[in-house]
């Protein structure tokens, strides 16, 4: 099947293809492939490479991919600056819609960004009141919990009286639009057809992926990214708490040697994608594919084409 027919079957197939799996699966070098077979453009759905300068550790398609396939919603923000989910779905959706005749690809790990789009999740746009949250904190959880019952008791049906993040974040809501956060949230699935391709690799094969991605990492300068961001930015910046970064962070200040900071990156990120294979198996519109299949572009083309 030549290149140009298969993009006509799929302009009218699809409007989105979704590349999605847990980190280090390989989810970037199969969308960059797909995209050119397609003559498509890629999306990130990836909660950090949405911020400059954080290259490295991120994994972020390098210029030469970029110069290749264009890539969107990648270097969007300042690193002192907050994405919220909303404005990440704004984002998303506009270019989906620009293009829905190509079809863009949405690839990424972070399921709540994918989410956003395939779910067509109704999300409140109240940006982080950090003066309020400030003051929420003087309560402790079980008063702030309490709080959040009497003003939204539909709310705590659905957060745990533990979740201290989601009650505050509930409470936020209310104070900020005088409305309760359960009558603002909910679904509107998108009407545009949808086809979603998880890559899937057993926990040891994780790991030896990841292993080899951190590797790669520390080759390509990643302490020294750390450290250029450290100094220009202080070791207090959020960000440089993520994977990736916060272990080596710990090393420049002296807490741990370089050795320990490679081994806690490889087991804090096998613990994570160890969490994104939980949150994507929820989904059964997932269709799954393994990492490591030789033929793996094969196998997906033939699931496109039928």
């Amino acid at each position: 099947m030549t290149g140009f027919y298969t993009h006509f079957i799929l302009m009218k197939k699809y409007s989105l293809i979704v590349v999605c799996g847990a980190t280090a699966s390989g989810k970037s070098s199969l969308a960059l492939k797909l995209a050119q077979t397609l003559n498509s453009i890629i999306i990130s759905a990836d909660s950090r490479q949405v911020y400059q300068e954080f290259d490295i550790g991120t994994a972020k398609p390098t210029s030469q991919e970029q110069k290749i396939i264009p890539h969107y919603l990648i270097d969007i923000c300042h690193p002192t600056e907050t994405l919220t989910l909303a404005d990440y779905q704004e984002k998303a959706q506009t270019l989906i819609e620009q293009n829905h005749h190509l079809p863009p690809l949405l690839v990424g790990g972070t399921g709540l960004y994918i989410k956003s789009i395939t779910k067509g999740l109704k999300i409140p746009r109240v940006a982080p009141q950090h003066q309020l949250r400030q003051q929420l904190t003087n309560y402790d959880q079980k008063q702030r919990y309490a709080m959040l019952k009497q003003i939204d008791n539909e709310a705590t049906k659905k957060i745990h009286p533990n979740d201290e993040t989601r009650t505050i974040r509930a409470l936020e809501v209310y104070y900020v639009t005088g409305k309760p956060i359960s009558q603002q949230q909910g679904e509107s699935p998108p009407s545009y057809p949808i086809l979603q391709i998880g890559l899937h690799c057993d926990s040891e094969m994780s790991r030896q992926r990841i292993r080899q991605r951190t590797s790669t990492m520390f080759d390509e300068g990643l302490v020294q990214e750390v450290e250029t961001l450290m100094a220009k930015y202080g070791a207090d910046l959020p960000l440089l708490n993520t994977l990736g970064y916060g272990e080596i962070k710990q090393y420049l200040l002296g807490n741990i040697s370089l050795d320990e900071a490679r081994e806690l990156i490889v087991s804090h990120t096998s613990q994570f994608a160890k969490r994104q294979r939980t949150w994507f198996n929820a989904y059964p519109e997932i269709n799954w594919f393994d990492a490591d299949a030789s033929d793996l572009f094969t196998q997906v083309m033939r699931l496109i084409d039928q």
